[in-house]
């Protein structure tokens, strides 16, 4: 009898121990299941229309033009058909008085901080005549870009970003438009025609509104600007790039000229 007593006493204490330590194992929290919130987007910044000012300037070219060089489409006779005319390289377009189009002007800082909103109109791209149209042209980040095909020939678009992801896609005669966007800021990405080498475009991507192309005769526009001091950029696919700086003050049109050199 004592001996079991004993046994009885042990097997209490051990019952007792096993749920002792259930109860401090359940005492620990359970880890936590839930998804990780992702960081709140940053406020639009609004441009406040009372105080917005504008800059407008003339791009210039002074110097000896080099020759103009024909391109030759005889490989697809096709092209030649759907160009019309005699087709010359646009790399430097320059017109009455020096004045220079195609040239890219953007705002390249002190607009730090600001977050503005992507536009929701696509950027149409058009493959017409076997040539690019236009040649140069800007989005922002995440804008949508449209390319069309409206020649009776098969293109093949290849834009080679280095910020941005490079890709190239045929698109043949009737086929729908293509939807891209960029991703990140970069300027300028190339852009070129895989079937037809002589096919040239540059793209250049922004996080911000405050872009333009020079014209034919040579003007811009950069509208709604917040006042500020600015580093304002040009860039020539042929000529390089200018800078200067600009302060544009409340409900001012500051003026930005550029000049370009012939080599």
């Amino acid at each position: 009898m004592i001996l079991t007593a004993r046994r009885l006493s042990l097997l209490v204490l051990g019952a007792a121990f096993v749920v002792t330590g259930c109860s401090r194992k359940e005492d620990h929290p359970a880890a936590s299941t839930a998804t990780p919130q992702a960081a709140p987007a940053a406020p639009t910044f609004k441009v406040d229309p009372a105080t917005a000012g504008t800059i407008t300037g003339t791009v210039h070219y002074k110097g000896k033009l080099p020759p103009r060089t024909l391109i030759d489409m005889s490989e697809d006779p096709a092209c030649v058909a759907a160009h019309h005319t005699k087709a010359y390289d646009e790399s430097i377009m320059v017109g009455k008085g020096g004045v220079l189009a195609n040239a890219f002007v953007y705002i390249s800082k002190g607009l730090e901080g600001k977050n503005f909103a992507t536009p929701t109109e696509a950027v149409i791209i058009d493959q017409k005549g076997c040539w690019f149209h236009p040649r140069i042209l800007g989005v922002q980040v995440n804008q949508p870009v449209e390319i069309i095909n409206s020649d009776p020939v098969t293109h093949n678009i290849h834009p080679m970003g280095s910020a941005n992801r490079a890709w190239n896609h045929s698109q043949g005669p009737g086929d729908p438009p293509l939807h891209r966007k960029f991703t990140s800021p970069e300027v300028m990405i190339p852009v070129k025609c895989n079937i037809h080498g002589w096919m040239h475009a540059y793209i250049g991507v922004l996080d911000h509104p405050y872009f333009a192309v020079s014209k034919e005769d040579g003007t811009f526009t950069i509208p709604n600007l917040p006042p500020g001091t600015y580093t304002l950029t040009i860039w020539q696919e042929k000529l390089g790039t200018q800078e200067q700086q600009i302060t544009v003050s409340p409900q001012q049109h500051a003026v930005a000229d550029f000049t370009y050199k012939g080599k």
